[in-house]
């Protein structure tokens, strides 16, 4: 996407338990084997105060006749017993003290550990057989197989680049997932009193489609990483931490100088895909362009229909939504749309009256909300008699906009559904498999914006599937 130098601020709204010790009175006062007294009032020795309730231990007495018993109550065994994952036994059962003690009771049955939530939207998509190819997220697990950590902080000093983290391993802490969340914990200790960025955001969908900050491209230089304390909130009472990505900030896998060069499982060529983010209205920067999804693997703009990404914002220099008005600095309130990044154009959906990349698509509207789920189908015409060649339904490829509310159940919009641009490239795509996060795909990274998870999946989903991913996004309750 070529890189456009006007700019302006979209919006900037809201956003071991302790044991009791019982003190018992003693009546020893000798040595341990104290004899009574002549009166038969002496007081036993040390050990005539027995314990019972250790396992298998007898209380020892005191001397004659006048010797303390073992302890009234023998302890029992553990109190709680420890979970396991799917369900646990109790905890082991306590030995009676010895003679002269009460028995000890056994430990109470111990809970059985979570239950994994198998409704996370990778699940979701590969029970509909769109195989989730990538799954990007800091604050949340996307996919209930992923167990690894959700992202990787670099403390100190960094560059731009792939090879961010200059201080090597030990500047480096991945950040784990807790109950299937950021144990943001973990980022604050470690980051404590120092400066930390965003390095790694790792791949949930066993791809290894890992993003690192981007190589220089066609369109901007190499970027930075993202401040990694920069958007802290609240999902479903843990607090996580976001991606707020900034000018010259951005993320990229599958490409020349990239981390990860070759991407796996993406779509190519003019393969059906589906993609969405979760992102949101507040301080967007309608920059080129604030983009999750497939692009080039040059990092150049290799021409029309060489990247299909999911974009939020005002349009930059290409199409509008229902409330028109280009974004500019004298317009401090404007809408965002859900958009294709298609390259060389940022489309909100297609019209044959008036053919070109800067139009006004009345179906799609601004969303303003703090947490947008924004989403990108694109169909394939491949096959298709007549492929390429008229501006129809089929013959002339798909591609269909959702967008919507990321904390309400209701159903998406369907901002677009119907045709590609009949401009020339566009059918069939020439998609290459590239990932990109916060830019174009020639690495224009002149956007800003909020950025909290995002997936790539392989065919066209269902409007079902998508309102069902809806659901699950919904169900994570993002900033409550």
């Amino acid at each position: 996407m070529k890189k456009i130098h006007t700019i302006a601020v979209l919006a900037s709204s809201a956003v071991l338990a302790g044991v009791a010790i019982v003190s018992c009175t003693s009546f020893s006062s000798g040595p341990d084997n104290g004899t009574g007294g002549s009166t038969g009032m002496g007081t036993g020795g040390e050990t005539s105060g027995g314990t019972g309730g250790v396992p298998d231990t007898t209380g020892a007495g005191g001397a004659p006749d006048t010797g303390t018993g073992g302890s009234t109550t023998g302890s029992g065994g553990s109190t709680t017993g420890t979970g396991g994952a799917t369900g646990a036994t109790g905890g082991r059962t306590g030995s009676g003290g010895a003679a002269g003690a009460t028995a000890g009771t056994g430990g109470a049955t111990g809970a059985g550990g979570a239950v994994a939530n198998t409704n996370l939207p990778c699940d979701i998509l590969n029970a509909a057989g769109n195989t989730c190819v990538a799954a990007h997220s800091t604050t949340r697990q996307l996919y209930s197989k992923y167990t690894g950590p959700l992202y990787q902080v670099c403390k100190g000093a960094t560059q731009a680049g792939p090879n961010a983290c200059l201080g090597g391993a030990a500047s480096m802490m991945d950040i784990p997932q807790l109950n299937g969340y950021a144990n943001a914990s973990v980022q604050d200790m470690f980051c404590a009193g120092a400066v930390c960025s965003i390095y790694t955001i790792y791949d949930q969908s066993g791809n290894g489609n890992l993003l690192r900050p981007s190589p220089r491209g066609g369109n901007g230089g190499a970027n930075n990483p993202a401040i990694a304390t920069a958007l802290k909130l609240n999902i479903n009472g843990h607090p996580v931490y976001g991606v707020y990505i900034r000018r010259g900030q951005g993320y990229r896998a599958g490409c020349t100088g990239c981390a990860i060069v070759t991407p796996k499982g993406t779509a190519t060529g003019d393969q059906p895909e589906t993609e969405y983010m979760v992102t949101s209205q507040s301080n967007l920067i309608n920059g080129c362009c604030f983009d999750y999804g497939n692009a080039e693997t040059t990092s150049n703009d290799d021409g029309n229909g060489t990247m299909e990404a999911v974009y939020f914002g005002g349009g930059v220099a290409w199409d509008l939504g229902a409330e028109g008005g280009r974004v500019s600095s004298q317009v401090p309130t404007p809408n965002p749309w859900v958009e294709a990044d298609l390259e060389n154009g940022l489309f909100a959906g297609f019209s044959t009256t008036n053919p070109s990349n800067t139009q006004t698509i009345l179906s799609n509207t601004a969303l303003h909300f703090n947490y947008v789920t924004a989403v990108v189908v694109g169909d394939s015409c491949t096959g298709v008699a007549g492929c390429g060649s008229s501006p129809t339904a089929k013959a002339g490829g798909r591609f269909a906009i959702y967008g919507g509310d990321a904390t309400s159940t209701s159903t998406l919009k369907t901002m677009y559904d119907g045709i590609r641009p009949t401009l020339n490239g566009y059918v069939p795509m020439k998609k290459q498999g590239s990932i990109i996060l916060g830019t174009g795909g020639d690495n224009s990274n002149q956007s800003e914006g909020y950025w909290y998870e995002g997936v790539m999946a392989s065919g066209a989903a269902s409007a079902a599937t998508i309102n069902s991913i809806q659901s699950s996004i919904a169900a994570a309750k993002y900033g409550q």
